[in-house]
């Protein structure tokens, strides 16, 4: 998948949580948006660098978007807007072991259940063949004691979505939580139960009901992000 035309520099700070100020290679400094909401822990240090994208949209309060991080074994892509994109990408290019038999795919899919507010998983995907498959993605950069692990900070959101993912295999759907491994280090994903206990047990739980756990790797390329294998999620 293409990635739109990158402009390379370090990082200065980040601040606000979605401010991030960039010395360009060219000397200038610039404010860019940093769409990750995460603690971003591990993911940047003053002096990295990094790669930016900039849109002319003039309804755009930021022009430069914070796309990826050089922490010194590569490329960590940092941007989670992009994450979903990517993955529906690999999916449509039947790249992904398991989801390869799906010929509809929509992204954003409504989803009712009894005792929670209207909600929505990332992708649905269907076939005449198989059961809907509701698949949630997570885009995963945390590396914590040598470990690729999930989440950076403590997510009541993702432990909603595991809880609608149970809901969803008790109601005879196939219930999909995918890791999308966003840097190039590890052999495998765990849950980071230093950072959210209750994660990590409500993850445990999930898998012991038939929701099944895979992780993706997104390799970054000079101008563009392939998909590099699937790694193990050890619970």
């Amino acid at each position: 998948m293409k990635l739109p035309d990158l402009t390379e520099g370090i990082i200065l700070s980040r601040y606000k949580r979605f401010l991030a100020d960039i010395e360009l290679d060219s000397g200038e400094v610039v404010t860019a948006h940093c769409a990750n909401t995460g603690a971003m822990t591990s993911c940047w240090k003053p002096g990295a660098r990094v790669a930016l994208s900039y849109n002319d949209n003039p309804k755009r309060k930021l022009r430069w978007s914070l796309e990826r991080v050089d922490m010194g074994q590569g490329w960590i892509g940092v941007n989670t807007a992009r994450t979903n994109p990517i993955i529906v990408n690999f999916i449509k290019q039947r790249q992904i072991p398991g989801l390869t038999q799906y010929e509809e795919i929509q992204t954003e899919p409504v989803y009712i259940a009894p005792g929670f507010p209207k909600s929505r998983f990332d992708v649905r995907l269907g076939s005449d063949d198989e059961k809907p498959c509701y698949v949630e993605i997570k885009n995963t950069t945390l590396w914590l004691d040598q470990k690729i692990q999930f989440p950076d900070a403590v997510t009541e959101r993702g432990r909603k979505h595991l809880e609608l993912l149970i809901h969803a295999v008790q109601d005879g759907y196939r219930g999909i939580i995918l890791f999308a491994v966003n840097r190039p280090e590890g052999i495998n994903v765990t849950a980071a139960s230093e950072i959210d206990p209750a994660y990590a047990e409500t993850l445990r739980r999930a898998a012991d009901s038939g929701v099944e756990t895979i992780a993706v790797r997104i390799r970054h390329l000079a101008d563009r992000v392939e998909m590099d294998g699937m790694l193990p999620v050890c619970l």
